[in-house]
């Protein structure tokens, strides 16, 4: 491993992108303490540490904490993702996305290219709705208001502000992606999650300091961290490969075809699409509870308490949308029926299985079971966290969301590096064997 480090310094072009990956970080961690004009930071900071486990505590989790500060990167790379989510749902209701979908790198840049202008349009309206909602608030016990002067001065200034924040981190994620390494959109996320582990370590260590916790305890915690993280290398690695057998065939005066591979599927297609959906369905009911007012609608507050996170109705539900949205959101990313037609056109089949229909519906049920098992992997993951934290008082500060994120960026950014340094003649960080592909 220290060797394969080594030889990351041999080879100047990988250099460099690591370098300017780490430069774009720095500025976009900067920007995120960059405050917003006309915002009262300590009473921003009481508001939020009074909605904990709503959906402004998920918002500021892939903000990198911005939102908790309100600064000009408060929106984070949110809009940018809902953005890609809306125009991949698209595609399977609009013949001419579709189409561009399958153009290439041509049809490529053209989505790319409605995705940003999906950006611009919902930070516009994110951060108008996040304007007038500061204007109401005031956070009990505290006395004095969010925004001290509102008006729409403010307001315009602010959706200014909040879009022109995420305009730049839209453009620095694709800076990363084409001139550093990694995925640039995933690793913003990632440094975001991860820019807050200092603390909560401290945090931990102030714990056992002052013995409200054991160290042992802790110590049984962190092998419990090591464990789960293992599982998700090891899950996310995971493939079902089915056999696919090419033809021979001639063409003029060269045969083709002949060889044996596979078609590789994952058990967790859907990746991290599902908790994220369906955390931000659960909590949108807390999040309206909190400006309404407790003593007019009592019926609301006894619901937002069974959407609490910790609360059994609040698993339960939560499994079942993580369940929903797996098989949904694998149902349009992967479709059977082009797969079959695609291995048909260059006389490729399944031994054992008739080619077209046959072979979509073959492949359609074995995806239909691992995506089933993906399901229980991935609700295991994210209710954990909960379980530890409000059953057993733990302070495991990462929610399952964010340990799925953490760690699947990371698998992705070393297999890259990986393969610039195998494609020079160097050894990758592992000796023996490889860093497959999620």
């Amino acid at each position: 491993m220290i060797g394969g480090f080594q030889n990351i310094a041999k080879i100047p072009e990988l250099k460099k992108r690591i370098f300017f990956t780490f430069v774009m970080l720095a500025v976009y961690r900067v920007g995120c303490h960059i405050p917003t004009p006309g915002v009262d930071g300590a009473a921003l900071a009481a508001f939020f540490s009074q909605r904990e486990g709503s959906l402004f505590g998920l918002f500021d989790m892939f903000s990198g904490g911005a939102l908790r500060q309100m600064s000009v990167m408060a929106l984070g790379i949110m809009p940018y993702i809902s953005a890609s989510i809306i125009l991949e749902l698209l595609t399977v209701v609009i013949p001419h996305l579709e189409k561009l979908k399958k153009e290439g790198e041509q049809g490529r840049r053209k989505i790319t290219q409605y995705t940003r202008y999906g950006t611009v349009i919902l930070s516009i309206i994110q951060g108008f709705g996040i304007a007038v909602g500061l204007e109401n608030m005031s956070p009990p016990g505290v006395g004095a208001p969010i925004v001290p002067a509102g008006g729409w001065g403010f307001r315009l200034l602010t959706v200014i502000t909040l879009t022109a924040g995420t305009s730049f981190l839209m453009w620095l994620g694709e800076q990363i992606t084409e001139r550093g390494i990694g995925n640039g959109i995933s690793l913003i996320i990632f440094a975001g999650i991860v820019a807050r582990f200092p603390a909560a370590v401290g945090k931990t260590f102030e714990l056992v300091r002052h013995d409200e916790l054991s160290a042992f305890f802790m110590l049984l915690v962190l092998a419990l961290m090591i464990a789960v993280v293992g599982v998700i290398v090891f899950v996310e690695r995971g493939q079902r490969r089915i056999p696919v057998q090419y033809a021979k065939r001639v063409v003029g005066r060269r045969m083709y075809g002949g060889q044996s591979t596979h078609l590789p599927l994952r058990v967790n297609t859907a990746g991290v699409i599902p908790p994220i959906f369906a955390s931000s369905i659960i909590m949108f009911p807390a999040t309206i509870a909190n400006f309404l007012s407790a003593e007019r609608f009592p019926w609301l507050q006894q619901i937002v308490s069974f959407l609490s996170p910790g609360h059994v109705v609040y698993n339960l539900i939560y499994v079942g949308f993580i369940f929903f949205f797996c098989y949904f959101y694998t149902a349009i990313h992967f479709n059977p029926v082009d797969v079959a037609d695609n291995m048909k056109k260059y006389g490729g089949f399944i031994p054992g299985i008739r080619p077209g229909k046959n072979s979509a519906e073959y492949i359609d049920r074995v995806l239909t079971r691992i995506t089933f098992f993906g399901a229980i992997y991935v609700s295991a993951i994210c209710v954990l966290p909960q379980i530890l934290i409000y059953q057993l008082n733990v302070p495991f500060y990462f929610g399952g969301t964010a340990l799925l994120i953490v760690v699947g960026v990371a698998m992705d950014t070393t297999n890259q590096i990986e393969s610039h340094m195998l494609t020079r003649h160097y050894e990758g960080f592992m000796k023996k064997g490889f860093i497959r592909a999620r």
